[in-house]
């Protein structure tokens, strides 16, 4: 069979709930994937951060193998060994003092929800279980993250929403300052907002959060999903702010795109969940477990970190001349290898333009263009994303500025 007909098989047995791009990808190596007519594309979506070490990766692909070899999935009725060692790793290199697993971005969230709750019903605050989240902000598809969700059209044919959630401004400490109650149970916050178009706020708006929580007793939440794993050149992207938060919940790049999510936790929200409280059937199997442990083990060697740090800049001021250059492109934001060109016209156009010149890009709230390739990419394929870059925004109509 040809793509064609899968593509038919598709239509015919599979739900239909994604604008699927017109091409079936079949294999990768690195930056560079190639769909089912043989033809390669430079990938700067990189399954929306997930796939961290690019495609293939010998390390990653060894570890899943000799891992499937042995055993690939037990209950956490028992004791899981790349379990331990992946939340041993997690815990030596960051604020957290615990960690749980589940299997994606939104399961973790829902663990950071109950964890807010569960925590002050111990406390027998039962009225206190409201949540601020940001406008603006994507926590996930389930009911309650959806709730959490600052954007309405994702909860549209969804309601009743689950109660318990509000948002404010992002970036407004004042806004905070003013929604914070006697209800409020935590804050929970995206260090940059990622399905939101790559938008940012100031180091010391985050530092006046986790001072209003101090003050206030709320937690501190901050949705890394997309941020952690090294991908703004630090491990997590709070590190930036200076700040420790209270939980932190990560996935897409945790395991190089084997799915997996994370809950970490200091000790004191960790502990308001107790057997029977909470539980993940897949979650840390053995199989992901070692493919994270592959991952972290790789992130954290020497000079990683640093490679994602020269290549974001480098990528940030490749895209900032071109900005310079063209005037459809309204603003350059981002951080690290996760940086964005937000446009003056919508930009699927754009997408479909790059993709047919050998570059596969996301377009994310409808003018932005988000940048996401794995931590391992070149400056050669950086190069060539601002070549196809320029190509099809100058054919868009983003003409030089006139003298």
């Amino acid at each position: 069979m040809d793509s064609k007909d899968f593509v038919a098989l598709n239509a015919e047995y599979v739900f239909n709930t994604y604008g699927r791009t017109p091409i079936m990808l079949v294999e990768g190596s690195g930056c560079v994937v190639r769909d089912s007519e043989g033809r390669e594309y430079l990938d700067f979506i990189g399954g929306l951060a997930a796939c961290s070490l690019g495609h293939a990766y010998p390390k990653l692909v060894q570890a899943i193998a000799e891992q499937a070899g042995k055993l690939i999935h037990v209950s956490n009725i028992f004791y899981i060994q790349p379990q331990i060692e992946i939340a041993r790793l997690l815990v030596e290199n960051t604020f957290a003092d615990k960690a749980f697993f589940c299997n994606s971005g939104a399961e973790a969230n829902e663990g950071a929800i109950k964890i807010a709750r569960k925590y002050f019903h111990d406390q027998g605050a039962h009225d206190r279980y409201h949540i601020i989240t940001m406008e603006n902000s994507f926590h996930g598809r389930t009911m309650a993250t959806l709730a959490a969700t600052g954007q309405t059209k994702y909860r549209k044919g969804f309601e009743p929403e689950v109660q318990g959630f509000s948002q404010v401004k992002f970036g407004v400490i004042g806004a905070l300052e003013k929604a914070v109650d006697a209800r409020t149970a935590a804050i929970f916050v995206e260090p940059i907002q990622g399905e939101g178009g790559v938008r940012m706020a100031a180091p010391e708006y985050f530092q006046a959060v986790r001072n209003l929580c101090d003050k206030t007793g709320c937690l501190l939440m901050m949705d890394e999903v997309q941020t952690g794993m090294g991908r703004t050149g630090k491990f997590l992207a709070h590190e930036h702010f200076g700040i420790i938060p209270d939980v932190v919940t990560l996935a897409k790049g945790i395991a190089g795109g084997v799915p997996m999510g994370a809950v970490l936790a200091v000790d004191k929200a960790a502990g308001a969940l107790v057997p029977g409280t909470h539980a993940s059937t897949f979650g840390g199997n053995p199989l992901c477990s070692a493919a994270a442990v592959a991952v972290t083990s790789e992130i954290l060697s020497d000079g990683f970190l640093d490679s994602v740090v020269e290549k974001g800049q480098y990528l940030r001021s490749r895209l900032e001349d071109l900005a310079a250059k063209l005037p459809i492109i309204k603003e350059v934001r981002g951080m690290g290898l996760m940086q964005a060109v937000d446009l003056r016209k919508p930009g699927s156009d754009i997408t479909v333009s790059m993709r047919d010149h050998g570059v596969l890009v996301n377009c994310t709230s409808d003018t932005v263009l988000r940048f996401l390739p794995p931590l391992v990419v070149t400056k050669d394929e950086i190069d060539k994303l601002i070549d196809v870059l320029d190509f099809a925004l100058t054919k868009a109509g983003g003409a030089e500025h006139e003298n």
